[in-house]
């Protein structure tokens, strides 16, 4: 395990959460990034093993984070019957803001439990040996173990990714 000199706020209670839960799990300092892309870039992985948050509320009021790849956009259909909901919609930035307090815009990292939100990552994640995602921060990141991070986070997996007509089959 790595950690990064001086660090307070979400990157430390990021850290303290997977210690706590016996997560392994390496910090990455990079370039400020603001997308989940150009982060997975600048970390140096494939995006594909790079996960994003999307935060969505139902109609009914709840708040859940989804879990998708960097280069993955979330479909609401789908979204909305994972959450067994009639209606999904994106939170507003104010929205995610005040649910993730302390993380910056675009930056959440992949645990719920930090917010005491439920979280539903794509089926994507799960076929990914590691995965990397935010740390609250424009300029870290974690990577994890994914097995490790499923039994920890007690995620339950469901499809949420838009199906991509310009992307083969093959290219998943």
């Amino acid at each position: 395990m790595k950690t990064v000199g001086d660090t307070t706020g979400p990157l430390e209670a990021l850290q303290a959460w997977l210690s706590r839960w016996d997560v392994d799990f390496d910090v990455h300092e990079h370039a400020e990034a603001f997308t989940s892309t150009a982060t997975a870039l600048a970390e140096g992985v494939d995006p594909r093993s790079f996960a994003k948050v999307v935060g969505v509320i139902t109609d009914d009021g709840r708040t859940a984070l989804l879990v998708l790849d960097a280069g993955d956009r979330l479909d609401l259909a789908k979204a909305r019957r994972a959450l067994d909901a009639h209606h999904v919609r994106l939170l507003t930035e104010d929205e995610f803001a005040a649910a993730t307090p302390g993380c910056l815009p675009g930056a959440v990292p992949a645990v719920g439990d930090l917010f005491a939100l439920p979280m539903v990552p794509d089926l994507a994640i799960h076929d990914r040996p590691a995965i990397s995602f935010n740390a609250g921060t424009h300029r870290h990141s974690v990577r994890v173990d994914r097995p490790a991070w499923e039994r920890a986070t007690a995620v339950h997996y469901a499809d949420l990714a838009a199906d991509d007509p310009d992307r083969p089959a093959w290219a998943s």
